[in-house]
């Protein structure tokens, strides 16, 4: 039986996520994958599809709303593979649910406010240039490894090389060192 992968959107949701396929053509074969919509797990109103009003909403009790939507999805061991806001639900969902295996978590800024960690294997990745990754302090506080990619920005995970080779990552880590 493969083991279960979800994903979790960036702010953006379904809508914008043609990037996806990059690595759900890599993962499919060796993990039973599940996508979420973070804006559907978080009941965001996409009427108004800016990023300034997603982002509002997901601040205003969205991510909370995910959370609890996730928890209620997900019994079983899973892994979460997630991107950028998605990367905060699958934190925090991590801390009440102990069946998250691991979390491989990218681009996801917000987690620089977290001062609790989940008892889970994490991996994170950051841009670079992405102005709101952590700093040193925060990792060093938090114990986590982290690698940042050179000359990248936010939306690094968009990118079909970088998604590729996290995919390989992903892989490797779960399936061939089990």
């Amino acid at each position: 039986m493969k083991p279960r992968l979800i994903i979790l959107s960036d702010l953006w949701g379904q809508k914008k996520s043609g990037w996806i396929d990059y690595y759900t053509k890599e993962l499919q074969d060796h993990f039973e994958l599940k996508y979420y919509d973070c804006c559907e797990l978080g009941e965001i109103d996409t009427s108004t599809y800016t990023e300034e009003n997603l982002h509002k909403q997901f601040i205003n009790e969205g991510i909370d709303r995910a959370i609890q939507n996730l928890l209620k999805l997900e019994k079983g061991k899973i892994h979460i593979l997630a991107f950028s806001i998605g990367g905060v639900i699958g934190w925090k969902s991590a801390i009440k649910n102990l069946n998250v295996l691991s979390l491989f978590a990218v681009s996801s800024t917000r987690l620089r406010y977290e001062s609790n960690k989940p008892k889970t294997k994490i991996e994170l990745y950051f841009g670079e240039n992405d102005m709101y990754t952590p700093k040193s302090k925060w990792y060093d506080m938090m114990n986590i490894d982290f690698i940042i990619e050179k000359g990248k920005g936010h939306q690094l995970y968009i990118e079909p090389k970088f998604a590729v080779q996290l995919s390989n990552r992903i892989i490797n880590s779960i399936i061939i060192r089990k």
